[in-house]
This record gives C-alpha cells, structure tokens and sequence, in this order.
C-alpha cells in the first residue's frame, strides 16, 4: 500500500497526471449530467451515433493536418446532432435509423479517409487511440486542458440554468408541450450539449466508448435511488470516481484508460446492481 502511495505521489509531480485527472474529472462530471435524461428518454443510442460522427471529424482534421481538431470536429458533430435530431423527426426516416445511417457512414468515410490520407506511418495505432482513447487523455496540452475546462463550465451552467425544463422534458414531452413549454428548443439545446460531451470525451475514452461513459454511472444510480435529482446527483457521484479510479489504475498498471474507465464502470454496475436487488431503491 505503501508503495502504491509512494508512486502515486511521484507521478502527481508530472504535469500530464494533473491534466489528465482535471480533465477525467470535468468530462465525467458533464457525461453523467445529460445520461440520466437519455437512459429515461430512450436517447443512449445517439451518444453512441455521434461519436462515430465526432470519429470522421477528427479523420477530416488529421487529413488537413490541423494542429488543433477540436473546433472542427466540435462543428461537425454539433452540426450532425441537429440534422440527427430533424432527420429523426422525419416520418420517412425514423429516429434509430437516421442514427445508424448517419453514425456508420461517418465512421466508413473517416476510416476511408484515414487509409487513404494518413500523414502517420502508424494508421493502426492513430485508429486504435481514436477508437479507445489509449493515449490521448495522457498527452494533453494545457490549452486543451483550458479549452476542457470552459466548454465544461458552459455544460453544467446549461444544465444547472434549464434543469426543470430538462426534468419536464425527460419525464412527460407532450404534458410539458401542452404547458407552454417549447420542447423543440429544449431537445435541441440537449442534443447540442451530447455533441459537446461527445467531443470531450473522445480524449478520455475514445469513440467506440463514449456511450458507456455516460450510460454507466446513471444505470448504477438508477438500481439505487428513485427521484430525477437523487439519481443524477449520484450518477455524477459515481462518474468522477470510475474515472478518476480508473486512470489511476491505468497509470499504475500501464492498461488503456479508456478500456480501464468502463471496466471500473461495469464493476460498479454489478455492486450497485446487487444492493438495489437485495435492498431495494431509495426514494431520495
């Protein structure tokens, strides 16, 4: 235990650990605010659609050469969540099915894309990291750590500023609708805000990941507690503790982060899964 502590505290002293935990934190943080609402509203499967859509971006910017992907590939899954979110609404184009077309062609074209314009020798391991997030969260610069930071304080202040129109929303959209709510402003400020997760959290988890990330922690709180605020104030809980337990544990054991991070998350499940079996929810 001792040593386990002795390496802790040596590693702290790297700049690359303390970026890559603030950022665990803040990514974890946003992730787990937004996946209560998509677990009730049956919407996991459009964090799993944009982030093969955030894939292709970064295959564009790596064909460009960008030094800094981010923007683009923020514009582009911002730009797809609202052609998901319209596409979806389509009578002719039904929502899992907009998401499959939009989400595995993104993916074929920025493979497709990466093959044929790769400036790397090493397409297996650009693609590998891009799809596990292996290294990246272990490489960042402080600028992307400060860019992190803002788009996380602009999530959770839009989070925190519309949380009763999400709560109306989530729970009953044609009642909220019949009150005066606008319920097609408010799905569309959420999908934009699940493309600004998405993007965050490619560093930390990779593409094929993300879903995971934010589905994981909200079902963990879900076996336990019963009331909207409860489960999301303990989802939050449980996220930033997987994450920061599992990059730990990757820096320690020298496993990928991301893959680590959700094994950490399952594990979890499982605990919470068997005390709400054995005791039952809490109705918080």
């Amino acid at each position: 235990m001792t040593t386990i502590a002795e390496k802790l505290a040596l590693y702290w002293q790297y700049p690359f650990v303390r970026y890559a935990l603030t950022v665990g934190v803040l990514i974890s943080l946003c992730s787990s605010l937004l996946g209560v609402t998509l677990v009730l509203k049956r919407f996991s499967f459009i964090g799993d659609g944009l982030s093969h859509v955030a894939f292709g971006a970064m295959a564009v910017a790596s064909v460009l050469h960008l030094t800094n992907d981010m923007p683009l590939v923020l514009l582009i899954t911002i730009l797809s969540a609202i052609l998901l979110l319209h596409t979806g609404q389509n009578a002719k184009i039904k929502g899992d099915a907009a998401v499959a077309m939009i989400s595995v062609g993104a993916l074929a074209i920025g493979y497709l894309l990466m093959n044929l314009f790769s400036p790397s020798g090493n397409l297996s391991g650009d693609v590998c990291s891009t799809l596990f997030g292996s290294t990246s969260i272990l490489t960042l610069t402080k600028t992307e750590v400060r860019l992190c930071a803002a788009l996380s304080v602009l999530v959770v202040a839009a989070f925190v500023f519309f949380y009763h129109k999400v709560f109306a929303v989530t729970f009953d959209e044609s009642f909220a609708a019949a009150t005066g709510v606008k319920t097609k402003i408010y799905n569309f400020i959420i999908a934009v805000i699940i493309a600004v997760i998405i993007v965050l959290a490619m560093n930390l988890v990779g593409s094929l990941l993300i879903s995971a990330l934010v589905i994981f922690p909200a079902l963990s709180a879900m076996r336990v507690f019963k009331s909207f605020r409860s489960v999301t104030v303990c989802s939050a809980v449980l996220s930033i503790f997987c994450s920061l337990l599992g990059i730990l544990i990757s820096i320690l054991a020298g496993t990928p982060v991301g893959s680590t991070i959700v094994a950490v998350d399952i594990v979890l499940f499982s605990v919470f899964s068997a005390f709400g079996t054995l005791f039952g929810g809490v109705h918080a």
